[in-house]
């Protein structure tokens, strides 16, 4: 499949849960997806509020010829500082949560063992006011072989489905 057919599934699945843009992106992505959720729960009128929630999922997708060592560790800052900048915390934030999808036409093996390492993390005063994890997926678009780190895994069967 190649990689702007690739692309745009990704983009359309997105497009039904979160507001996808893919104009005016900064590089070095080509696209990002914003889903915004806050639950609240009250008894009987909404003055009484029991509890809130609210989470926060930034979505960037990228693309690369080779996908590098180099490149990996930058796309992965730039998507996790970008996501998290100017974010506080405040009560009732549960999570802000940062996917990174990167389509790439050709990933060595020493950078596939970096993908499924790459870990970022961040709770907000021991969790208490939320935390922010990372999940990151390429592909490589020459093989259809898709490379997830830890918290990637639970995107899976969604990519498996795009990609096939």
């Amino acid at each position: 499949m190649r990689k702007e057919e690739l692309a745009e599934k990704l983009l359309q699945s997105y497009s039904v849960y979160y507001d996808v843009k893919s104009e005016d992106v900064e590089a070095p992505f080509f696209a990002e997806a914003v889903f915004h959720n806050r639950d609240e729960q009250y008894f009987l009128v909404k003055s009484a509020k029991l509890s809130e929630s609210v989470s926060n999922e930034y979505v960037y997708f990228a693309e690369c010829e080779k996908l590098t060592e180099e490149n990996l560790t930058s796309l992965c800052e730039t998507a996790w500082d970008r996501a998290l900048s100017g974010f506080v915390p405040k009560p009732g934030h549960k999570n802000s949560d940062v996917s990174l999808f990167i389509l790439s036409e050709q990933i060595s093996e020493e950078t596939a063992r970096l993908v499924s390492k790459m870990k970022k993390y961040k709770s907000y005063r021991f969790t208490l006011l939320g935390f922010s994890r990372f999940s990151l997926v390429a592909i490589d678009t020459s093989g259809e072989k898709a490379y997830f780190n830890r918290v990637g895994r639970l995107l899976e069967k969604v990519v498996w489905d795009i990609i096939h």
